[in-house]
């Protein structure tokens, strides 16, 4: 990096060497390294210094680095381009995408390293940004992960940029195809997670990595990881418990290890008067206090037990709601009032594909009249709003006096009102279902996720098909939210 003229801050060199630190049998100290650091400390420089080294160095052959977002792999792409134009030369003056960089070559007889220029070729195509050596073969790729870039790719190095949207599906798909690598090694760097309930590989890496990181009883005592190298440059406690004087230029400087080469104080003040919620997480490093995406800690499975009574029914009007999978397989539910006036929850089909949905809600809503029909507008069964529209499913046209069998196209604050509600009644008994088992599985399997301004919803990612707990719980909603406005009999429990 001094000879490309971007010598790297002292912080910066012991990443550096505690990234490229080997144990005795040549294998790498750290299969794993984190670190954690606020925003334009340099934690981009550390990892332009380790692809390099690998690249140029290493003999490493092919080094991925991957970003959340396409702006930022563009971005690291053409810094590391830059650097590539400061250490080598131009093959050809009008052309810039060949050059002769100084790098280690294996004398073939000798097996002994040596220093020599090799022709560096630089791939600027939108879906191939990179770099390649042409006397070995050996690459750079950049890729975007929120484009599905590099899925089931993996690297001699694997740099995770932006870790804090990296999720649990990628973890995986990365970690089972390192196998056939010799010395693998998977790098993570970010600022802290965005919310308590995102970030899962976050929180789980810090658990590993940090004898003080909040534990609870399911996670056991911390052992020290001799795979994991582990640095957090954060402020400890929470977003929910600050520890520190956030007012104080000083808590800034402990946790900034650029302060006062590329952070100044000025930056700092402006920083916190600009945005003084946000800046505990952004400048001090501090985390959100981890939400666990498990469905456990909100309806337990001895109280979804508990309200199981398989032969409920409904009295009086339904609502009907839809939903579908991210995988396309649609569910469709209702809900009610039972005579003894506890919610009463039913899956009345669940099935694959979505090409059935249009043809059984119009069925259902001929024959029960019902308050309502809800989507959720926003999750993947809005693609069927159109189609249920030509059948002559719509919207109120006065949504002060809605009619039965109108169509809601509910939104993300609806569906955070939809999961407190349901989670209410089911957490005070007040609601019934019929122990249908594919929507205990979906209840079993639910995770959950913010939503809107503070509030919580259902979350697909990363949890079971919970297309019918998703139709349940919009269809409880549904009802409590039209049952006062309209009145009527309606058709026997009979599907």
């Amino acid at each position: 990096m001094r000879r490309a003229r971007r010598p790297l801050d002292g912080w910066q060199v012991d990443g550096v060497t505690l990234m490229t630190s080997c144990r005795e049998d040549g294998q790498w100290a750290c299969y794993e390294y984190c670190e954690w650091v606020s925003r334009q400390n340099g934690k981009g420089g550390m990892l332009e210094a380790r692809a390099l080294t690998g690249f140029l160095l290493l003999g490493e052959q092919l080094i991925l680095w991957s970003a959340h977002l396409y702006k930022t792999a563009v971005e690291m792409f053409r810094r590391v381009k830059a650097l590539i134009r400061a250490l080598g030369r131009k093959v050809k003056p009008n052309n810039d995408d060949l050059w002769w960089v100084p790098a280690v070559v294996v004398d073939e007889e000798t097996g002994e390293p040596r220093e020599e220029e090799v022709l560096v070729k630089v791939s600027n195509a939108n879906d191939n940004r990179g770099f390649e050596r042409l006397d070995t073969g050996a690459r750079i790729l950049f890729i975007a992960r929120s484009a599905g870039g590099g899925r089931g790719m993996s690297g001699d190095v694997n740099i995770i940029d932006e870790t804090f949207d990296y999720d649990r599906d990628e973890h995986s798909a990365l970690l089972y195809t390192l196998s056939a690598r010799p010395n693998p090694q998977i790098i993570y760097t970010s600022s802290p997670p965005l919310k308590g309930d995102t970030g899962e590989i976050m929180y789980d890496l810090r658990r590993r990595g940090d004898p003080t990181a909040p534990r609870d009883a399911d996670d056991g005592p911390w052992e020290q990881d001799p795979s994991l190298g582990y640095r957090d440059w954060g402020h400890a406690g929470d977003l929910d418990d600050i520890q520190v004087d956030i007012d104080d230029p000083a808590t800034a400087a402990e946790v900034n290890p650029a302060y006062g080469i590329r952070i100044s104080l000025e930056t700092i003040e402006r920083e916190l008067r600009s945005d003084r919620a946000g800046y505990p997480r952004e400048r001090l490093g501090i985390w959100p206090r981890e939400i666990r995406a498990q469905n456990g800690a909100v309806i337990s499975g001895e109280l979804w037990e508990a309200l199981a009574d398989r032969e409920s029914k409904r009295v009086g009007d339904i609502a009907i709601a839809i939903d579908v999978s991210p995988e396309r397989d649609g569910a469709i539910a209702i809900a009610g009032v039972r005579a003894d006036g506890l919610a009463h929850w039913e899956l009345i089909e669940n099935r694959q594909g979505t090409d059935w949905i249009v043809d059984r809600v119009v069925a259902l809503k001929t024959k029960h009249n019902p308050l309502v029909i809800a989507i959720d507008g926003k999750g993947p069964a809005g693609s069927l709003v159109s189609d249920l529209m030509k059948r002559g499913i719509k919207p109120s046209a006065d949504p002060q006096e809605p009619k039965h069998g109108d169509l809601v196209v509910s939104g993300p604050q609806d569906m955070a009102d939809a999961w407190g509600k349901f989670v209410d009644t089911a957490k005070q008994k007040q609601g019934r279902h019929r122990g249908q088992p594919h929507l205990d599985a979906a209840l079993g399997g639910a995770k959950i996720r913010s939503i809107g301004d503070g509030g919580t919803a259902w979350g697909r990612k990363h949890s079971a098909n919970i297309a019918p707990l998703v139709a349940v719980t919009l269809a409880h909603w549904a009802y409590e939210t039209r049952a006062h406005l309209i009145v009527a009999e309606a058709a026997p429990n009979i599907w």
